[in-house]
């Protein structure tokens, strides 16, 4: 059984943005209000930077 990633709801730290990323991102996550990063990529999982509101 193969484990799958879930997407999270975060809040930008600067604009107070709210954004859905994906959890296992491959790539750095800006947000698209003003481009602070929100998630890094840490070879599994990303690092969140930001306050997660909520797991969908």
């Amino acid at each position: 059984m193969e484990k799958k990633g879930k997407f999270i709801r975060v809040k930008c730290p600067k604009c107070k943005a709210l954004q859905t990323i994906f959890g296992k991102a491959s790539t750095k996550v800006r947000c698209l209000e003003c481009n602070t990063i929100l998630a890094i990529p840490s070879g599994g999982k990303a690092k969140v930077r930001s306050r997660i509101e909520e797991v969908l």
